[in-house]
């Protein structure tokens, strides 16, 4: 055999077991399982140098081989931007988590009526979705929400999405921009308000005239209902509640008295009051009574200063259409029902469980 024989046959012996090794490599389950990690790829970044960000998180076993499958195999390149990413990942996972493509991994994710937008982050980060930080940042930025159309309180910017991450049940892929998944819950609540706008539209009319009201503040009151209804079939009863309040002459001041208003300030704004600083998730009396928090309904008259929740439609559509009572108070009875009372002796007697 000739030299130019053996050099082929040694360059190809060579070959194939390189293409042998990065498809073994391909497969074998990577370090660090059960662990998340943030993996920012920059602009321009080559195969080594993702390969070496890789090994840095401690994601990859081999940086020399992630580097050379990534180089040489076929596959998405590597998405620029920030990527959530769990351990345990094969290399061939990596590579279509990190090219983002739309064959990755995914799973469905559920969120509840009345999550909050807190909560959802939190959800979207154990799903592997995204992390929880990103996803609240988008919630909040001026520059998304302008571009989202989202309403705001008598006419002023929204400080955030809340309110408008409609609860349901996605199925989402695995590492997606957080953005990506607020312009998704928001163009689907979008959706579901054009429904129920055009179908309880004479209930958009009377909180117009009523109130002055437009959609933002409809939300806002849903989420309210949301959050003190356990029992379906009270939601009307509780709007209706609220609305008394606001539209009877004699009652005064316009105080909605919701306690979940003052739990979300203390949420959302923990350190504006200082009763907040004991909250754990159950509401006191000195934080309904603390008029620095900017959601309580003890303290400050009206609606909150903005959704305390994300209601589903059967809220959003008991704001609308609201059952027609001279009830002013409620109270929890037990079971998740309440005890509805016109006048404040019947409303104290039902506080004391007293007939």
């Amino acid at each position: 055999m000739s030299w130019a024989a053996w050099a082929f046959a040694a360059f190809l012996g060579v070959f194939v077991l390189l293409g042998v090794g990065l498809f073994l490599f391909a497969s074998r389950v990577g370090p660090a399982a059960g662990q998340r990690f943030v993996v920012s790829v920059p602009e321009g970044k080559t195969p080594r140098e993702i390969a070496a960000l890789l090994a840095e998180e401690g994601l990859v076993s081999s940086e020399l081989f992630m580097s050379l499958y990534l180089g040489l195999s076929p596959g998405p390149d590597p998405v620029p931007g920030e990527h959530f990413i769990e351990g345990g990942r094969t290399p061939s996972e990596l590579r279509s988590l990190l090219g983002r493509s739309p064959d990755r991994p995914g799973v469905k994710v559920t969120i509840p009526e009345g999550f909050t937008r807190f909560a959802i982050a939190e959800r979207l980060e154990t799903s592997g979705i995204c992390p929880k930080e990103s996803f609240l940042a988008a919630t909040s930025d001026p520059l998304l929400l302008e571009a989202l159309e989202i309403p705001g309180l008598n006419g002023l910017s929204p400080a955030s999405a809340e309110g408008y991450l409609f609860p349901a049940t996605y199925p989402m892929k695995l590492d997606t921009p957080a953005r990506e998944i607020v312009e998704r819950l928001v163009r689907e609540a979008h959706a579901r308000w054009a429904r129920l706008a055009e179908s309880e539209a004479a209930g958009v009319a009377n909180a117009r005239a009523w109130l002055g009201w437009g959609r933002a503040e409809l939300v806002a009151l849903a989420s309210m209902i949301e959050k003190e209804a356990a029992v379906a079939d009270e939601r009307p009863t509780i709007a209706s509640v609220f609305y008394n309040r606001l539209l009877d002459p004699g009652f005064s001041p316009k105080l909605l008295q919701s306690d979940p208003t003052s739990a979300y300030g203390c949420l959302a704004a923990p350190t504006e009051a200082p009763s907040c600083a004991s909250f754990e998730g159950k509401v006191t009396g000195a934080m309904n009574r603390d008029s620095l928090n900017r959601y309580s309904t003890y303290t400050h008259e009206g609606l909150p200063p903005g959704p305390i929740a994300n209601p589903g439609e059967a809220s959003i559509r008991a704001a609308l259409a609201p059952a027609e009572t001279r009830y002013f108070f409620f109270v929890a009875k037990g079971g998740g029902r309440h005890a509805f009372s016109e006048t404040l002796e019947a409303h104290n007697r039902a506080v004391r469980g007293s007939p």
